[in-house]
């Protein structure tokens, strides 16, 4: 229900249906699968699906919760270092991972490679370009030039885990390099977006989701809120509404708290 994490969720459903056209994929990948709450419907544009992360208590949950998917399994993987051959997927998944691999043009490096030539990748992850509205105190701080960590606060566009933010020139720039072409390149939620989740939903995250900073070993061990479900909320149509009016009040601006893209290996 929360806008950004609605918003992503409808661009990679929208982004899926677009590539897939009327063939499914013979064989996918979900790069940091995390929970495993999107990989019943990616499994669904491939014949094979793996799910892979580095943290094994995720994946436990991912298996439960996805139970009975029959071309969908999972397993332990690192983004830095994957073990399959060179071009093995015709499909790549990844939202919200390179953000937290510390190093993220080495993971667009690796993406490329396991890429088939002609395969896609969708991706989203947290935009260094965020709106004030969304994070005024450390958009402050990059105003004046400030960004060491010592001058951040860990929350806002610097929750969740995230010790960086991703650039777009940077990304673009690691694309080419990894002989990744850009289909699409698009900002996810803004203004009015940013300002509806100012903070807050990085102290509820923090507080009750289990994992909240996204590494290798869970680090909770008196609450353990995880996603029961991988169906669409009765009320997702009010998150709809506001995701509709911040797209067509701001359409204008690049500022944006993610980014969604889409790529196609050369």
């Amino acid at each position: 229900m929360f806008p950004t994490f609605r918003n992503r969720y409808l661009f990679v459903k929208a982004k899926l249906k677009e590539v897939a056209q009327t063939t499914p994929f013979e064989k996918g990948l979900n790069l940091g699968t995390g929970e495993g709450d999107y990989d019943r419907m990616v499994a669904a544009y491939c014949a094979e699906l793996i799910g892979c992360d580095v943290n094994e208590e995720d994946l436990a949950h991912a298996r439960e919760l996805n139970k009975g998917v029959m071309n969908l399994h999972y397993e332990v993987n690192d983004a830095l270092a994957l073990s399959y051959p060179d071009a093995s997927f015709d499909l790549l998944l990844s939202c919200e991972v390179i953000e937290h691999v510390g190093q993220p043009a080495k993971m667009v490096q690796e993406i490329g490679r396991v890429l088939k030539p002609g395969a896609y990748a969708i991706m989203t992850f947290p935009s260094r370009e965020f709106p004030i509205t969304y994070d005024p105190i450390n958009r402050f701080w990059h105003w004046f030039g400030k960004g060491p960590k010592e001058y951040r606060i860990s929350q806002g566009a610097y929750a969740f885990g995230h010790d960086y933010l991703i650039g777009s020139a940077d990304f673009k720039q690691w694309a080419a390099d990894a002989n990744l072409e850009i289909i699409e390149f698009r900002g996810l939620s803004h203004y009015l977006v940013g300002l509806l989740e100012v903070y807050w939903t990085g102290v509820v995250q923090s507080i009750f989701k289990k994992n909240s900073k996204n590494i290798t070993e869970d680090s909770k061990t008196s609450l353990t809120v995880r996603p029961a479900s991988v169906n669409d909320p009765a009320l997702g149509f009010v998150t709809d509404f506001i995701l509709w009016l911040d797209r067509n009040l701001f359409a204008w601006t690049h500022h944006s708290v993610g980014k969604g893209i889409v790529l196609r290996k050369k």
